[in-house]
This record gives C-alpha cells, structure tokens and sequence, in this order.
C-alpha cells in the first residue's frame, strides 16, 4: 500500500522559512540593543556629572581620541606590535600543547611521567613568573613571546587531555568491535570526538594571549596596545587609554569569532543545536 504525500502549503513553507532568520534577527536585535544602552549610558553619565569626566570622559571623546590615533598611524602600529607578539605565543602554544596534550591524554606511560611536572607548573600563574621570564630573557620581544606562550599553553593542553580522556567509552568499544588498530581508533573516532574540547581550551587560550601580552608590554616595551594604554595614563591622557582599552576589546572579540568559524569547520560532523 504505497502513501499519499500531502503538498505543503506556500504558505506554511514561507513560515517555516522565516523562522530561522527572525531568530537571527533577534538575537542580532538584543545583541545590539544592549551595546547601545552601554553607550548611551557611558555617554551621558560623565556629562550629566554622576560620574568624573575626568577619569571617565564620554563616549564620544574616547571615539574621537581613536579616531585621531588611527589617523596618524600610531594606533596601527602599536596593534601591529601588539598582534605580532600574541599571535607568535598563541600559535606556538597550539603547536606544541596540541600534540603532547594528545599524547598524554591517549598513552597512559606517558601520563605517569609527566603528571607530576604538569601538577606543579599548572598552578603557577603567568604572570607571577613574569619577572623570571624578563631576568632570563630580558626586556626585548623573546620574554614577551615566551610568557604568552606560557599562558596559552596550559588551557589547550589540559582540554587536550580531557578531551582525549572523556571519549564515550562506548564509541571506543564500537569502534574496536570492528577490528580497528590503535592508530585509527585515535585518528577516527578519538580524535574527532575531542575536537570541541580542544577548540574550548584554544579560544580560552586565544583570550589569555591578549590579557597577559597587555601586562608583559607594560613592562619595557616600547610599542604595543599595552605600551599604549600604560602611557596614556602616566601622561594623563585619559581618552587616549580608553582609546586603547576598546581596541584590544574589539580584537578579543574579532578573534574569538573567528575562533568559533574555525571550530564548526572542524566540527562539521556534530549536529547543530
């Protein structure tokens, strides 16, 4: 008895349509909306007195302020210097976290080894060895590089190693009923199932990289967002910090989207929520 297939309305078609991109709509609405009452709210407040225009100018000076440091170039270059010194970090500490964070997570000898160095070294804050990376290194863009590759180190390596370690034992166990080694468990069943672990630990990682290269540069540098933030505010020049402040936000956010674009590319196999 073959079934009879009921033509959908146009009608209902363009419903259902429509649903998605109201909800982006939506969300890009509220997104939006709460951006613009922080504006308004740090616009009006310095003019209105209820907080120092002093320490806290509008809005508007602070956009005027970036506006002229983009103008003249200045700005330009210290997010040049700035995005040099994190992306040299960051991308070495993928290189290097990724690769062994696998190979503890899988290889239990090697966990046993190195457990007890991982203990030590991963509650040890970035920024309190900092002082230790500059006598070591020095002042120049080496310790810089070195303490941001520190920091960005641990959250990949350890969601590397939680990643491999909390497989659905029964994927594993699926898997190897079918005959499959050692070698191509881990590269098709493990090491996709760990993917979006990794990629949590990476774009932590990738916030860490611009938080501690605005604390390295605040010590002997001479260029970056860091520098800049840093002496504006010795020489007073409030908008001119601010200025500063919002760009290394603005390239947080930039680089956290585009983080997230690179992890449903790899991730393309999960099913969307």
């Amino acid at each position: 008895m073959s079934s009879v297939v009921l033509p959908v309305p146009r009608r209902a078609v363009g419903r259902i349509a429509r649903v998605p991109v109201l909800r982006t709509v939506g969300a890009v609405a509220t997104r939006t909306v709460a951006i613009a009452a922080l504006a308004a709210v740090w616009e009006v407040f310095p003019r209105l007195g209820i907080v120092d225009a002093t320490f806290l100018p509008p809005l508007s000076e602070v956009l005027a302020a970036w506006w002229q440091l983009a103008q003249s170039g200045e700005l330009w270059n210290h997010v040049q210097a700035s995005l040099t010194r994190s992306l040299a970090g960051f991308g070495l500490a993928i290189v290097a976290a990724i690769p062994l964070g696998l190979l503890i997570g899988w290889y239990r000898p090697v966990a046993n080894l190195l457990n007890p160095l991982l203990e030590v070294f991963r509650n040890t804050a970035a920024l309190a060895i900092l002082p230790v990376f500059v006598l070591i290194l020095g002042l120049g863009e080496t310790s810089k590089v070195a303490i941001i590759f520190y920091a960005c180190a641990w959250p990949i390596l350890l969601n590397t190693i939680s990643g491999v370690r909390t497989v659905d034992p029964l994927l594993i166990k699926s898997a190897r009923s079918l005959d499959l080694g050692p070698l191509r468990l881990f590269q098709k069943v493990v090491l996709p199932a760990a993917v979006p672990t990794i990629f949590t630990g990476i774009r932590l990682a990738g916030a860490y990289s611009i938080l501690i290269l605005i604390a390295a540069e605040m010590v002997g540098a001479k260029a970056g967002l860091g520098y800049l933030i840093n002496y504006a505010q010795y020489n007073f020049a409030v908008p001119d910090m601010y200025a500063g402040i919002i760009t290394i936000s603005g390239i947080g956010l930039l680089v956290n989207q585009l983080l997230v674009l690179t992890e449903r590319r790899f991730s393309t196999w999960r099913t969307a929520n």
